[in-house]
């Protein structure tokens, strides 16, 4: 009762600010004030929500009491402190140690031991990186000065990340909240099984559809896994899909939502704070790459359906799509609304998910049917709300320490002159190999936003300094931090749904490589290529499109089909063709004569060798 109260005031607080509620009551609060107040609160929350055990409760009200009052201290004494950076007395390091210990410690309870030990080896290079060797020797610090560095700087925990996690991210969980608690997912999942579920493999299709609607909301591949994929998954593996094929699906699909507008999960909002440009542009980069992952996915699941015959559902077992559209209107109304408030307005994307949550909550309340309780599902929403927000936050605090170490101890500049090493010796192509593997290792056990923010501030500066567009390096580090929820042998995505489908781990996360290829490639065609992220003329962007599109196609099939291209070698080749087509605009100036050729002449022969020459006949009809 304690932690879904405490969730409750989080959500309170965080709605209030949204509202600007204290500017309208004329109370002059800065945002690092409210920052650290919320940061406060998570800390109490979330030791209070896991606890170390029945018998040390009182223990974590202490600590959790000790950490808000350490925040409230410093809120409450902010703008004085501004003004006195010089003294660093005991008033102020004792409450920034307990608060930073707090800070650790819950995102060791709810987000795992990686990000813990991660700040913790950051705070040591902090303290005690001076004493290394080489460019990796840090400025030497004095331990009260770093301490207070991180509680109270802006480069800090109260730093540009926070203060997202803590406006933009805040607003759309509690918007995806709302849809969870009014039956957001359920429609969805309905109006994707009336649209896809009567097709050749149409569990399978369903499953695309629905967990890319609700993946680009919830903003978390886990809890989109859960939600969708317990009727999804059962659908396919009763259709005739093996039990690790309909997991890998399911885990796909919903990995992909966080890289598919207009939504994008929580990650999108930091990478339009860190780049200072509007999240619109962030959004309209991600269309060709995101579409490009469903497409390819989409032909892998229909070519397999066909080689292996697998029907759609039964008409008459699928509810009408006319019905589920008129049932899907009320919750789909207030994504209209959002798209209004974020690209017609401009308003910022919390606040504009704020009002969408709004107008979801009043469509529920007006045509929701009778008996249903209505107002009672408020407490609900908030505190599931509340729930979802505290690792999100813990995960902006540590970013934050992370940040503050890398600006205060000189280690970015080291970083970026050893990477420009390897881009030196290596060339770039070796620097993006490099930055993927690190992504993909630091992502194990870690959120998406907090992979993309510490990767991002330790290697997106040597990709810039190495010749890639800030928007392509930073969508790069985003898709392979992405990608560690999919990729063994922590592939956290994979394991959730393997679970569901009581299939093979390792299968699982194997199978779910093969049908995510694409978010593996298309990182380093837009690396050297931005006109897939939308950067460059009509005819960059129309080649480049053409020949992705191409290569989509036929990767999908050689790999979908064991038989394709006569199977064995033909398949291979297929497959380097197929990379080779994708790779064109990236080795050519995507309007050369060289790339638009190529592009001309691959087309009809993709089209010539997937529906021609390599045809299975189809024995279900669509």
């Amino acid at each position: 009762m304690a932690a879904r109260i405490l969730a409750m005031i989080l959500i309170a607080t965080g709605i209030l600010w949204l509202l600007d509620v204290p500017r309208h009551l004329g109370l002059v609060i800065m945002g690092e004030q409210y920052l650290a107040l919320m940061i406060g609160l998570t800390t109490l929350t979330g030791f209070v929500m896991s606890p170390l055990s029945k018998r040390l409760v009182v223990l974590d009200w202490v600590f959790g009491i000790a950490c808000l009052a350490a925040w409230i201290w410093l809120a409450m004494n902010y703008q004085q402190w501004l003004m006195d950076p010089i003294n660093r007395g005991p008033h102020k390091w004792i409450p920034a140690v307990i608060a930073i210990a707090g800070v650790i410690e819950g995102t060791r309870r709810h987000c795992g031991n990686v990000l813990a030990i991660l700040a913790g080896i950051f705070i040591a290079y902090g303290l005690f990186g001076h004493v290394l060797p080489g460019i990796f020797s840090a400025a030497p610090l004095a331990p009260a000065r770093y301490a207070l560095y991180i509680f109270t700087d802006t480069n800090g925990i109260l730093g540009l990340v926070l203060n997202v996690g803590a406006t933009q991210i805040l607003g759309f969980i509690v918007f995806g909240a709302v849809l969870n608690a009014v039956g957001g997912s359920a429609v969805l999942t309905n109006l994707a099984m009336a649209a896809m579920g009567h097709k050749r493999g149409g569990p399978a299709k369903v499953s695309i559809l629905a967990s890319s609607l609700f993946g680009t909301l919830s903003g978390s591949t886990v809890a989109n896994v859960m939600s969708t994929g317990v009727v999804t998954i059962p659908m396919m593996i009763r259709s005739g899909f093996p039990s690790r094929y309909a997991a890998a699906i399911e885990a796909v699909a919903s990995n992909g939502g966080q890289i598919a507008p207009p939504v994008m999960g929580a990650t999108a909002f930091v990478i339009a704070e860190f780049l200072q440009i509007p999240y619109s542009q962030v959004v309209l980069a991600a269309i060709i790459p995101a579409a490009a992952y469903y497409v390819t996915l989409y032909l892998q699941v229909d070519r397999y359906a066909a080689v292996k015959g697998l029907v759609g559902e039964p008409r008459e077992n699928l509810p009408k799509l006319g019905e589920s559209i008129f049932k899907a209107w009320p919750l789909l109304m207030p994504l209209a609304v959002l798209m209004y408030f974020l690209f017609g307005l401009g308003y910022s994307p919390g606040k504009s998910a704020l009002y969408s949550a709004m107008v979801a909550y009043l469509s529920f309340v007006i045509f929701a049917p009778k008996g249903t309780q209505r107002f009672a599902i408020l407490g609900t929403m908030a505190e599931r709300a509340g729930m979802t927000v505290v690792p999100i936050l813990l995960v902006c605090a540590i970013a934050g320490i992370v940040i503050g170490t890398i600006n205060i101890s000189g280690l970015g500049f080291a970083l970026t002159m050893a990477l420009g090493k390897i881009a030196e010796h290596g060339g770039t192509l070796a620097l993006l190999a490099t930055t993927a593997i690190i992504a993909i290792v630091l992502g194990v056990g870690m959120p998406t936003t907090g992979v993309y923010v510490v990767v991002s501030v330790l290697l997106a500066p040597a990709l810039v300094r190495a010749g890639i567009g800030e928007m392509s390096a930073h969508m790069f580090i985003f898709y392979f931090g992405l990608l560690s929820m999919l990729t063994p042998p922590v592939a956290i995505a994979s394991y959730a749904a393997a679970t569901l489908a009581k299939s093979d781990m390792w299968k699982t996360g194997v199978t779910g490589i093969q049908l995510a290829i694409v978010a593996y490639l298309i990182p380093f065609a837009f690396a050297f290529n931005p006109a897939l992220l939308l950067d460059g003329t009509a005819l960059e962007i129309a080649v480049s499109c053409v020949s992705v599109f191409a290569a989509a196609i036929l990767l999908a099939n050689v790999l979908a089909d064991r038989r394709a291209l006569g199977g064995g070698i033909g398949r291979l080749a297929g497959g380097g063709f197929a990379i080779l087509i994708g790779a064109t605009t990236s080795i050519f100036s995507p309007a050369s004569i060289e790339a638009i050729a190529i592009t001309l002449v691959a087309v009809p022969l993709v089209v010539f060798l997937v529906y021609f020459r390599d045809r299975i006949p189809t024995r279900i009809s669509e």
